[in-house]
């Protein structure tokens, strides 16, 4: 059974449908599936054509615009407000459009859907196909917009702190450029979808204007996500230079003191070894001598690596 369906008429009121038919008599007629209907496969085969039901019914999809025959074939994605669900995690649409008839099929819920539906029962439903696509594509533009804006705010946190040498890799840098990726993934083909769409024959060239305006923001989305990328990515090797240069630093200085240590080493061993014929066995003043000859050593090695400049 379809979530809903409703007979639309082009003042924008809408009926439950006088027939089971995929099409009505009023100036369109809209179907709402959930892809997890076991109904909707045999719905799909007995009403559309084989190639719209087919894609209605994939699993996976990516966004696209194919006209086919009279209608028209389109996925499109949308920021995921699901509760407890990431937002980069796109939720899917897909659609079947002819000029009397909308199915929409959907995984998740998407909420522009649901924005459609509600105010289609209060009377304001859009009154044509193209209205319906062009009032959906806004809604779930509208929505990647905040998405992408409140990217460009976290990596402007980033680089503000990179001020602050002391601090460490913030954590949700590596969350963050994930998140660019995933929404560059989906978005850069949405572009290209909506582009198609702006120029489909099946709308009138005032609604093209309309979905050419969608397809541009679109457009400055992913060229605002291309952005963020390369300045995320730019966060992250200054973070990494600044790692790299602590390391060695900490590196060079253990190398200086392994330098001072391993002569005054090697005289603690020379003198450590117990066999006959070590000077000043027999002398109580022989320890403080070694201590004082190893302070001594110790302060002419200190010097030549000052006068070097390695310290």
């Amino acid at each position: 059974m379809p979530l809903c369906v409703f007979d639309i008429s082009e003042d924008g009121s809408s009926a439950a449908p006088t027939g089971s038919g995929l099409e009505g008599p009023a100036r369109y007629r809209w179907w709402h599936f959930d892809l997890a209907d076991p109904d909707l496969p045999e719905w799909s085969k007995t009403n559309l054509p084989l190639i719209p039901a087919e894609a209605l019914l994939q699993q996976e999809t990516r966004p696209r615009c194919d006209a086919y025959e009279d209608g028209l074939i389109l996925n499109l994605r949308g920021i995921n407000l699901n509760e407890g669900q990431r937002t980069e995690d796109l939720v899917s649409i897909r659609m079947w459009i002819t000029d009397k008839a909308i199915v929409t099929v959907r995984v998740r819920r998407v909420f522009a859907i649901q924005d459609i539906n509600k105010a289609t029962m209060a009377g304001f439903a859009p009154p044509t196909p193209a209205a319906f696509v062009t009032d959906l594509v806004t809604r779930l533009t509208a929505r990647v917009q905040d998405e992408v804006a409140a990217v460009a705010r976290r990596t402007e946190f980033f680089e503000a702190a990179l001020e602050d040498d002391t601090a460490s890799i913030p954590p949700e840098l590596t969350q963050t450029r994930r998140r660019v990726i995933r929404l560059n993934r989906y978005l850069d083909p949405q572009r290209a979808a909506l582009t198609s769409l702006s120029k489909t024959p099946l709308f009138s060239a005032r609604d093209h204007l309309a979905l050419r305006e969608l397809a541009n923001r679109t457009t400055m989305a992913v060229e605002e996500l291309d952005a963020q990328r390369d300045r995320l990515s730019a966060v992250q090797d200054d973070h990494d230079l600044e790692t790299a240069r602590k390391q060695a630093a900490n590196s060079f200085l253990l190398s200086v003191g392994a330098g001072i240590f391993l002569p005054i080493s090697y005289l603690t061993g020379l003198f450590g070894v117990n066999v006959g014929g070590m000077p000043g066995i027999d002398d109580p003043r022989a320890f403080y001598l070694l201590c004082i000859t190893m302070t001594v050593l110790s302060a002419i090695l200190v010097l030549i690596i000052r006068r070097l400049k390695w310290l």
